[in-house]
């Protein structure tokens, strides 16, 4: 793997795990044995380095819920397999952790990433429960866009309270919750 990439690779983890603000470049730099001049190499620092593991991080949380979202199945099934994907429920979500990061969102660089990582998957679930709707799978009356808020947010809520708790379970509940409001929502057979 070259340097570049191997560092990319090396940040993801700490800012996962630490956030951006104690996300150390030194550490980083040890984790992957190179020098502090290849990273300087590639990079023009710390948030520079941060951004293209958040793009990384970004790539593969879209190519994901595309998968989950996108594939062969009614709607509302598509809906389930997003919602009942396997997670790393303590770790949280890779971007949430930034997101309550002050000096990751006081970034002009980072900031802006962040939010669009939670715009988007409300932006991609939306077109998704109106499928659901088109095809008579859920009810037509219901606000799309509220919904697909109301199941962002649940899993977001979800990954904090299992992680508050150090409980996976937590995270199921909470899924097992927005699917029973899903169902309630189908419309009649």
């Amino acid at each position: 793997m070259e340097t570049k990439a191997r560092l990319v690779a090396a940040a993801r983890e700490p800012l996962w795990e630490r956030g951006y603000a104690a996300t150390s470049p030194r550490a980083v730099l040890d984790a992957t044995g190179a020098g502090q001049g290849s990273m300087y190499h590639h990079f023009r620092g710390k948030e520079d380095l941060a951004r293209a593991a958040v793009d990384l991080n970004t790539d593969e949380m879209r190519a994901q819920v595309d998968t989950d979202l996108g594939g062969p199945g009614p709607a509302l099934d598509r809906l389930h397999r997003y919602l009942r994907r396997e997670r790393d429920v303590l770790r949280g979500c890779r971007f949430g952790g930034l997101a309550q990061d002050p000096e990751a969102m006081a970034s002009p660089v980072l900031a802006p990433r962040v939010e669009e990582m939670f715009r988007w998957p409300v932006g991609r679930l939306a077109p998704v429960v109106r499928e659901a709707q088109a095809a008579c799978e859920l009810r037509p009356g219901l606000d799309a866009d509220r919904l697909a808020v109301a199941i962002a947010a649940g899993v977001q809520g979800g990954y904090v309270l299992a992680r508050a708790t150090r409980d996976p379970t937590v995270f199921d509940s909470a899924v097992d919750g927005i699917v029973a409001l899903l169902d309630t929502a189908r419309t009649e057979p």
